[in-house]
């Protein structure tokens, strides 16, 4: 289970379930390693602190080739599809760069949990924006997370939001970004995952109007008819 996040001044407080992304199970995979991670670091458990530590060293390099850290982003079988090859897997992929990106937004937080449930990148994003004084820096990074094309590009930019998400210690759900890194590397989804992030930056409430609305959007995001399963 995700840990609930302490009050602290300087965290947003969390949006109503109407502005919550659903995690599918891959993600559902990916927060609980995560979580787990996350619960022994806010302890400050050495095994935690010593993997947070080893990820936070390969970012940005390819899946695999540290073997230091294949316990943490190793991926379950019945998630890695079936066509295995020489090259990282869609999941085996979007499992390190989630576990990478996380061990950065963490870093040297010890009071308030990073990973928290349902919230989006572009939520996430939205919530830098609310700043006036960084909004247009921030708008002028995701901008360029929006026109990148290549994945090597995307985690780059990824990257990027993450350290200013951790330096305004606002959480994102790391399964949730798992799911759209996963369907990112597939051909239809690019614009897909641009048009979801997009939606989830401008969908959300201005500061002060925020309210009390306990729904659920229970249309999850799907793929296009006919676009190919998986791997």
């Amino acid at each position: 289970m995700t840990v609930a996040a302490p009050a602290d001044n300087e965290t947003q407080s969390p949006e109503p379930k109407r502005y919550a992304r659903r995690r599918k199970p891959f993600g559902g995979h990916v927060a609980t390693r995560v979580a787990v991670l996350q619960d022994g670091y806010l302890r400050e458990e050495n095994f935690a602190i010593a993997a947070l530590a080893r990820l936070r060293g390969v970012v940005g390099r390819e899946p695999g080739e540290d073997f230091t850290i294949l316990e943490q982003t190793r991926v379950a079988e019945k998630y890695l599809g079936d066509r295995l090859g020489d090259e990282p897997t869609h999941t085996e992929r979007a499992m390190h760069t989630a576990l990478t990106l996380y061990a950065v937004h963490q870093q040297s937080i010890r009071d308030t949990p990073m990973h928290q449930d349902g919230i989006g990148l572009g939520r996430a994003v939205s919530l830098l924006c609310s700043d006036p004084d960084r909004a247009a820096a921030v708008r002028r990074r995701f901008a360029a997370l929006g026109t990148a094309t290549s994945y090597a590009a995307v985690t780059t930019h990824l990257r990027s939001l993450i350290r200013l998400l951790r330096d305004h210690r606002i959480a994102l759900d790391y399964g949730v970004l798992a799911d759209d890194l996963v369907e990112l590397q597939k051909p239809w989804g690019p614009a897909q995952v641009r048009g979801r992030w997009g939606r989830d930056f401008y969908r959300q409430p201005e500061p002060g109007d925020r309210q009390g609305d306990d729904s659920t959007d229970s249309k999850a995001d799907s793929a296009p008819a006919g676009a190919p399963s998986e791997e």
